[in-house]
């Protein structure tokens, strides 16, 4: 996913940004308005993604795990999951997009 793809999911309102690093790491740093949900318990929490309304993108420290994640979920039938990559990055795009 590109910057400028990242940045149209992220501009729709009802999008969801899932941080599935370790809480500790999420505790010290994240995207705004962003949830927790560490990558161990995403098998446990399908239900929830199915459940939810809008893109889902997750991200991580570098977007490994959300990407594992990413594809996790896909092979389960949510669709509207993407690999946000970098929590660093998202954030930097967020904020531009609310700047503009």
């Amino acid at each position: 996913m590109n910057a400028n793809q990242l940045r149209e999911l992220i501009q729709q309102p009802d999008s969801i940004i899932i941080d599935v690093r370790e809480s500790w790491e999420f505790q010290a740093g994240h995207v705004e308005g962003s949830f927790n949900m560490p990558l161990g318990e995403v098998p446990g929490r399908v239900k929830e993604f199915l459940d939810m309304q809008g893109p889902i993108i997750l991200v991580c420290a570098s977007g490994n795990r959300s990407g594992m994640a990413a594809n996790f979920l896909s092979a389960r039938g949510i669709l509207k999951v993407f690999n946000g990559g970098g929590w660093h990055a998202v954030s930097s795009i967020q904020k531009a997009v609310k700047r503009a």
